[in-house]
């Protein structure tokens, strides 16, 4: 367990003042807007094969590279957009990461316009409740669960990329889905309080 001035975190943010605030401020706290929700799905996919903290460095880079991650603006990208993009240094330069962006945005505009919120569609694999978990030690979370598995299946079906089972586990626990804060963690309480009951 991590000791920062008398403050107990979930130890995988380690020291890092950025990596702290978004285990303190973000990580685990439910979110319902689909825009936000589209964001995090793409950079935990970026962040495959790498640390999450790499991917949180170049967030801002991130928004600004992919129209704030508009989808109707990101559907928009030509090869042209992407291959310049390969040449953004404050991005993961990875051509089937960039393009895996782009077809997101077009699979989340397929399913909006389909008459469902891409909210409801994310929320639905937990049945729209925050499944509260209370582990002791970061070593007992798992990596994926049956409704991560669930949900990856779902969006490849959907036409999403880089949404393997455990990219959507860490999905899941990012947006509040999942609360896998340890139960020692200083900010466990105020996460299970603001879990989604309905």
């Amino acid at each position: 367990m991590q000791q920062t001035k008398h403050v107990t975190r979930c130890e995988w943010c380690g020291t890092d003042k950025g990596y702290q605030d978004y285990h303190d401020q973000v990580w685990g706290r439910p979110v319902n807007d689909p825009i936000e929700l589209f964001a995090k799905l793409c950079l935990d996919g970026q962040q495959a094969g790498l640390s999450w903290i790499t991917i949180l460095r170049k967030q801002q880079s991130y928004y600004q590279a992919f129209a704030q991650f508009q989808p109707e603006n990101i559907a928009l990208f030509t090869e042209q957009d992407c291959q310049r993009l390969m040449e953004n240094t404050g991005i993961v330069r990875n051509k089937l990461k960039i393009n895996a962006i782009v077809k997101n945005a077009k699979a989340y505009l397929a399913i909006e316009a389909a008459g469902q919120s891409f909210s409801e569609y994310i929320w639905q694999f937990v049945e729209g409740k925050t499944i509260v978990n209370s582990y002791t030690t970061v070593q007992e979370i798992p990596t994926e669960s049956p409704q991560s598995q669930a949900m990856s299946k779902a969006l490849k079906k959907a036409g999403f990329s880089f949404v393997g089972p455990t990219i959507c586990y860490a999905f899941m626990q990012a947006v509040g889905m999942v609360n896998d804060h340890v139960a020692g963690c200083h900010v466990y309480q105020e996460t299970v309080a603001l879990a989604k009951v309905e």
